[in-house]
Order: C-alpha cells, then sequence, then structure tokens
C-alpha cells in the first residue's frame, strides 16, 4: 500500500459516499472540529465576529473590534467585494499591484486585522454556510437596509433560532421603525436630516459638509461600545441579543448642546464658522502663512491672551470685561485682535503661546500632522508588510485608544509589589485582500465542516482556488504531506478502489 493511502487512513468521508481522488474528494471529506484558533494577545481574543457590513459607520466598528483582538470574517459581495475597495483617489492606482484585485487606502483604513470571504447570500449555498458560521459566532454585524435581512431570510427570529448566544448588531439610516425606516442612509444625507450640515460652516455662509465622515464614524463608535456591553451582558443572562443603531439617532445624539439650546430654550442654531456660539474669542487665525486656533474660555485667559498679543487695555474695557460682555460684542472684538495674527507667522505664534498655559494650536496640513512629534510619541503610526501595495509595505493609523498606553499596559497595585503587562489591542494585521485568508479562516479557526461545501459553491468559485484550498488544507492536517498538486490527484485516484474499502468517519486531530 502506497505511503499515500497510508496518510488517507486517517481521512473520513463526512457524510455519504464520495469517490476517493474525485474533485469533491477533498472539499466534502474535510472536518476541522479540534484545531484551535492562531493564539491572540488582544482583550477580545475569543470573540468571533462575522462582519456583512460595507462602507464606513460598521466597518469602522469591526476594525475597533479586531484591533482588540477578535476574530473577524469580513462577508463580501462575490467578485466585487466591500464598495470602498473601489474608492480611489486621484493617482492612486499606481501605489497597488495590477494582480491583487480590487484595493484602496478608503478600504485598508477600516477593514485592517480582518479575513475575507465572498458569499452570494442570495443563494441557497450562501445562506446555508453562513449559517453554519453564525452557530460558531458571537457576533454579526451588517448594515443592509432595514428589512433586506429578513428577506434573505437572515432575520434576528432565524439568527437567534440557529444561535441563541449570538448578538446581531445591525446599521441602517434611520432604524427599524418610523416613516422612513426604508430609506437609504448616507453620511452627508442623514447629517444633513438631523442637522449636522445646518450648524456646519462660515458664519452668514452655505451649509458646509464637514471634511470627514462624522455622522457614520459617530455611528461606528457608539456601536462598538454597545456590542461591548451586550456581550458583557451575555456573561450574565447567557442570552444573545438585538442592536439597532442608525446615523440619524447618532447625530441627533451628537446634537448635545446645540440640541438642547433648541429643546429648553426654543433658539435656533447659527453657522459659526470656527467661531464658538458662546465662548469668545475663540476661532481660527489668519496668520503670515497658515491659520492659528487659540481662544480664552475664562478671564484668566482673556487676561494672558491680551498679555500675548500685547493689548493689556482691552482687559478692563467694560464691554470686554467678562465673557458674556464678549460675547454680546463679538462683532467689535474680532476685527480688533485679526489685524495681530497677521503680523507672525503660525510657527511664530506656536512658539510665542508656549507655556501660556493658553488653549492653542496652528490647524496641521495632513503632512504636519503625521509629522507631528505627539503623533510619533503616541504611536499612531503603524507600517507592515503589505504584498498588495507596489512597494510592499502600507502605513496604518492606529486605534485611538491603543497607543502607547493601552499597547502594553503597565498596571501597578499598593498591595501587590509585582507590575503586570498586559497587551489589549494586537500588532496590526494587514487589510485583506478580496477572499484572502478564507482557506485558512474556516479551517483552522471557525470549524466549519467542508462536507456541506460542493465544487462551484462561492467557496469554491473556480479551479484555481480550489487547488490552492485543497494544499492548504492538506498541508495544515499532515505537516510535510504535500497534498493538492495536480500529481496528487492523479495519485489519488489510482488508489481509489483501494481506500474505498476502508472508509471513516470523522478526521484524526493533527497539530498544523
Amino acid at each position: 500500500m502506497s505511503a499515500l493511502v497510508e496518510a488517507m487512513k486517517h481521512v473520513v468521508l463526512a457524510a455519504g459516499r464520495v469517490s476517493y481522488g474525485s474533485p469533491m474528494f477533498a472539499i466534502r471529506s474535510l472536518s476541522t472540529k479540534g484545531i484551535s484558533a492562531p493564539s491572540n494577545s488582544g482583550a477580545l481574543a475569543s470573540i468571533k465576529i462575522l462582519d456583512l457590513s460595507r462602507v464606513l459607520a460598521a466597518p469602522l466598528c469591526s476594525q475597533i473590534l479586531a484591533d482588540y483582538g477578535a476574530d473577524v470574517i469580513k462577508v463580501e459581495d462575490v467578485g466585487k467585494g466591500d464598495d470602498t475597495r473601489h474608492f480611489r483617489a486621484v493617482g492612486e492606482k499606481k501605489a497597488w499591484k495590477p494582480d491583487i484585485g480590487p484595493m484602496s487606502n478608503y478600504y485598508a483604513s477600516i477593514n485592517r486585522n480582518k479575513r475575507s470571504m465572498c458569499l452570494d447570500l442570495k443563494q441557497d449555498r450562501g445562506r446555508e454556510i453562513l449559517l453554519e458560521l453564525v452557530k460558531q459566532s458571537d457576533v454579526l454585524i451588517e448594515n443592509y437596509r432595514h428589512g433586506t435581512m429578513e428577506k434573505l431570510k437572515l432575520g434576528w427570529d432565524v439568527l437567534r433560532k440557529v444561535n441563541p448566544r449570538l448578538i446581531h448588531a445591525t446599521v441602517t439610516g434611520y432604524g427599524p421603525s418610523g416613516p422612513n425606516a426604508k430609506k437609504a442612509g448616507y453620511d452627508m444625507i442623514v447629517g444633513a436630516d438631523a442637522g449636522l450640515l445646518h450648524l456646519t460652516g462660515e458664519r452668514n455662509g452655505p451649509p458646509v459638509r464637514p471634511g470627514l465622515g462624522v455622522t457614520d464614524m459617530s455611528t461606528g463608535l457608539f456601536l462598538h461600545g454597545a456590542i461591548v456591553s451586550a456581550l458583557f451582558a451575555r456573561e450574565r443572562t447567557g442570552r444573545g441579543q438585538k442592536i439597532d443603531t442608525s446615523l440619524f439617532e447618532s447625530q441627533i445624539a451628537l446634537l448635545i448642546n446645540v440640541g438642547l439650546t433648541w429643546l429648553n430654550l426654543g433658539q435656533e442654531t447659527e453657522r459659526w464658522g470656527t467661531q464658538h456660539p458662546s465662548v469668545v474669542p475663540y476661532d481660527a487665525w489668519k496668520t503670515k502663512d497658515l491659520y492659528f486656533v487659540c481662544g480664552a474660555t475664562n478671564e484668566k485667559q482673556w487676561k494672558i491672551l491680551c498679555k500675548l498679543l500685547s493689548v493689556e487695555h482691552l482687559i478692563e474695557q467694560e464691554r470686554f470685561r467678562t465673557n458674556s460682555d464678549r460675547v454680546e460684542h463679538r462683532d467689535e472684538l474680532v476685527p480688533l485682535l485679526s489685524p495681530i495674527f497677521l503680523t507672525k507667522t503660525t510657527d511664530e505664534w506656536t512658539a510665542a503661546f508656549e507655556g501660556s498655559e493658553m488653549p492653542y494650536a496652528p490647524i496641521n496640513t495632513m503632512e504636519r500632522v503625521f509629522a507631528h512629534p505627539q503623533t510619533s510619541a503616541r504611536e499612531m503610526v503603524q507600517t507592515i508588510d503589505f504584498e498588495a501595495a507596489t512597494d510592499g509595505t502600507i502605513d496604518l493609523i492606529d486605534l485611538a485608544t491603543a497607543g502607547a498606553y493601552l499597547r502594553k499596559t503597565t498596571l501597578t497595585f499598593n498591595q501587590y509589589p509585582e507590575v503586570y503587562e498586559q497587551r489589549s489591542v494586537v500588532n496590526p494585521r494587514q487589510p485583506p485582500k478580496l477572499e484572502e485568508y478564507v482557506d485558512k479562516t474556516l479551517h483552522t479557526t471557525w470549524d466549519l465542516t467542508y462536507s456541506q461545501l460542493e465544487y462551484g459553491d462561492p467557496l469554491v468559485a473556480s479551479p484555481q482556488r480550489y487547488s490552492r484550498i485543497l494544499t492548504i488544507r492538506c498541508e495544515l492536517l499532515y505537516p510535510g504531506v504535500r497534498y493538492g498538486s495536480p500529481n496528487w490527484l492523479q495519485q489519488a485516484a489510482g488508489e481509489r478502489t483501494e481506500f474505498e474499502k476502508n472508509p471513516c468517519v470523522t478526521i484524526r486531530k493533527s497539530e498544523p
């Protein structure tokens, strides 16, 4: 008996009789029970998340959870992937190798530390595969339009029956109820509808869209906290739950003092540009070269500011004595201060304010932001290898709460002299190429039984990928033995009859 057949004695056909050596053999026969996930030192290392979302709000949420160590599988549209893979800036095409599939800096910015697979959830097979993953998941995140998951037969009523411990987190434009429940939600559209654009822009000028997707990103931040809270609650109750959040609700929640001013005083807000509606002076001042932001939020700071600008005579003027006075006489004070800032460069004003205990900062370009010594000190940029990039690396912006503190936290307790070091976040892993990691993901981490997959399924869409999957899976089960090549398939076919005399029941557990 050949060495191949000796090795294959340990393999079992998971369901039914499958011809040994046929194209279906490796796909139908492999079960991954007992193979553990790679070690992970993040705070959420044991949490498995299915991310069905795309664009910005929900992918940002799942990336934060992935940064904290959760194992996130991003489920994307077959052949196309997340829309943001195609959101490239002018001239960005040259940054990516031509044969790596759709990729962009936009996508890379919110999808690191994830794995990618493609499923057509409109097909029964794609839906069945997803539900197999749901059985082992802690969280499912999606941002389909309200009602879409139900149309796909993947609504909460279905998911919680498959996995009662599942936390189903959904992001929509306007929430699951109300007259706009079925309306699509986009950052600027909802920002307009929920008041953000009304209060953003130059004084007496037209509304302006913020330079970032504030509504989207805030929704993702709100959602990640809700998911962690739900995981914590599950420890007490043993049950999962449904989380609904929306761009509209998130943006209204962000109105804070502006919203309460209207609710309790009936006072409509104005656009103030870089000025503050209730603190004066507080503005971005034009300098010789750029802009410089500073202000006086109390009377002590007002006196310091006047001394720095050499206008001490303004301190005791009745119209500027208190903040309330200055707010009332804003249009008189600002013209007195603006010409002074034009006398120096931004760097000169920065040096003049150094050590003054005043709130101040230059308005930095992106070049200045990422050259900032504080950016470096807090380790906010991580450079990692990235095979999709033309130069082989990519710079990523780190998690805001990671920095140097959470990356290596030192905790000291009075009653214990020892110092404890822990890692709350994981080292960044490159954003996945379309469908990258699907083989190792399902095989080594998610315990998916491959007896349910067939050649031609979304996971095995081409002969090339079939060969790659076959090779990886067999190598993981039997280190040092390379299966999956055409020669192996031919040899397996030759041994079919002898192997079928000894059908198995399960795969032997083998450490990769």
